[in-house]
């Protein structure tokens, strides 16, 4: 895929794909790496380096948010991403089994996935799936594409979604937003 942008996954698409993933040898982890990607838009290295305090409050409760530390993040862009319902759901799950590691998502000998495992689990994850083009990127890109149709909606603005992809700069997340024939013409129409 040189040169090329991982493909962005359709509602359809996500849908399979969690049933799937929930249906895997480790359903409960397979679901979180899927939604840590689509639904906060984490990198796989961030993915493979999430631990569970920086999902949990003080008091060892699940917390509202993802606070990503600079140290796992690239280039230190650490920020804080609210949780989706269907991805605290599925945490809230791994929780109950979680392991001795500390890390959010682990091998099944109870250590961290390194990043390339989680690269590795996405390529066959999708191509299992047929689903062509994507890669564990894809997750990333799904997720801020959609943040940047909706952001409107909430009152917001494409700087919100820069922060939460934790880019350095608009132009940057603008590179990751696909776009949308059928929007092109509804807005043509309207002008």
């Amino acid at each position: 895929m040189a040169g090329k942008q991982a493909k962005i996954l359709t509602s359809g698409q996500l849908r399979l794909a969690v049933a799937e993933a929930g249906r895997s040898r480790h359903g409960r982890r397979d679901q979180a790496m899927l939604l840590l990607s689509v639904k906060a838009g984490l990198r796989a290295g961030e993915i493979a380096g999430l631990t569970w305090p920086m999902v949990e409050t003080s008091d060892g409760h699940l917390g509202d948010r993802i606070e990503l530390r600079d140290g796992i993040a690239k280039m230190g862009s650490g920020r804080m991403i609210p949780l989706h319902p269907d991805l605290r759901q599925v945490l809230m799950r791994l929780r109950r089994r979680r392991g001795p590691s500390g890390y959010v998502i682990e091998s099944e000998r109870g250590g961290p996935l390194r990043a390339s495992s989680v690269v590795n689990w996405f390529k066959a994850f999708y191509g299992e799936l047929g689903f062509a083009g994507c890669s564990s990127h894809s997750g990333r890109r799904t997720f801020i594409t959609r943040a940047a149709r909706l952001v409107h909606r909430v009152r917001g603005s494409l700087r919100d979604v820069q922060q939460l992809a934790g880019h350095r700069s608009i132009e940057q997340t603008q590179r990751y937003i696909d776009g949308d024939s059928h929007a092109k013409r509804r807005l043509v129409a309207l002008v």
